[in-house]
């Protein structure tokens, strides 16, 4: 089992950064893949973005390409998420996902999940 705890969700302004944060106690995250992924309101629950367990590679939904950076530190054990260029429409509660064999999109895929942390994006 991996207990996985998010934090650093908040109320920002459009154009802000965050940085949100991923920890577990269970297991390295060197030995997992992990994910982020966030739902909406009356959405369903979207892939945001992943990290191997492998030379850290990273993939990346289109939506958010180029303004948010997954990344960790094994050290501290913590999996990071850094949102830059909020927009409204990035609103949502945020979830850190974590697989023994897999990194990627396929939400089926992760066996462990958190609580969530919101991050609101409004004027």
């Amino acid at each position: 089992q991996v207990q996985l705890v998010e934090s650093g969700g908040r109320l920002v302004q459009p154009g802000d950064s965050l940085r949100i944060s991923c920890t577990t106690s269970d297991r390295p995250l060197s030995s997992l893949g992990m994910g982020w992924f966030r739902q909406a309101p009356g959405k369903e629950r979207d892939f945001v973005a992943a990290i191997g367990w492998i030379k850290d590679k990273t993939h990346y939904s289109d939506s958010v390409r180029n303004r948010f950076f997954i990344s960790k530190d094994n050290a501290e054990n913590t999996l990071y998420l850094q949102m830059n260029s909020l927009e409204p429409e990035d609103t949502a509660v945020y979830y850190c996902a974590a697989s023994s064999a897999y990194f990627g999109e396929d939400i089926s895929a992760y066996e462990y999940w958190g609580e969530g942390t919101q991050v609101t994006v409004s004027p």
